[in-house]
């Protein structure tokens, strides 16, 4: 089933994300809506707070990006509860977008590699480094279990510059090609 993703404005995306318990009511539909809603939108992740959810858990799928990042071939996950153990000093600046910000992108920097912990769609404990844009996407989903955005990450002029474009994202004016939920 897809769901509609929740924008920028929207409380859940700054609400405090709760740990996922294996008894957890209903978390394989969860996640297997969540991988559809993804692949609707045309994302390569998905965090449980997009969808309304203050959970800690997201999905990626970066493989559809292999041919830009080899890296990303077969880089399709669940993670539960992660965590970031490390981060390189190593950092590059790319353009990002979100699915609950439509409309904009912006340089954002971050590590080139973390070494990560989280536990599958099976609560089996996994440890991992990710490397290029694996870290990259990794992080910003990680980023909205910890109600962190994007444009949070940005210069403060960048900031000024789209402040009008988040407003109008947060007053419930959206023009995306997928359901949404908004204040």
């Amino acid at each position: 089933m897809i769901l509609p993703i929740y924008i920028y404005g929207t409380d859940v995306l700054r609400t405090k994300s709760k740990e996922v318990t294996p008894d957890y009511e209903g978390l394989e539909k969860l996640i297997s809506d969540m991988f559809e809603t993804m692949y609707a939108s045309d994302g390569v992740g998905l965090a449980a707070p997009q969808i309304g959810r203050a959970i800690r858990l997201f999905v990626v799928d970066a493989s559809v990006l292999k041919d830009d990042f080899p890296e990303t071939d077969g880089f399709k996950r669940v993670f539960i509860n992660p965590e970031i153990l490390w981060s390189s000093e190593e950092k590059v600046s790319m353009s990002e977008g979100c699915l609950s910000l439509p409309g904009i992108s912006e340089q954002v920097t971050r590590p080139v590699e973390v070494k990560i912990r989280y536990q599958d769609e099976h609560f089996e404990t996994h440890e991992e480094t990710l490397k290029g844009f694996n870290a990259r996407v990794f992080q910003h989903e990680f980023d909205h279990i910890e109600q962190t955005l994007f444009t949070d990450r940005i210069s403060p002029m960048r900031k000024q510059m789209v402040k009008r474009k988040l407003q109008k994202l947060a007053k419930g004016i959206v023009d995306a090609d997928y359901p949404t939920v908004t204040k």
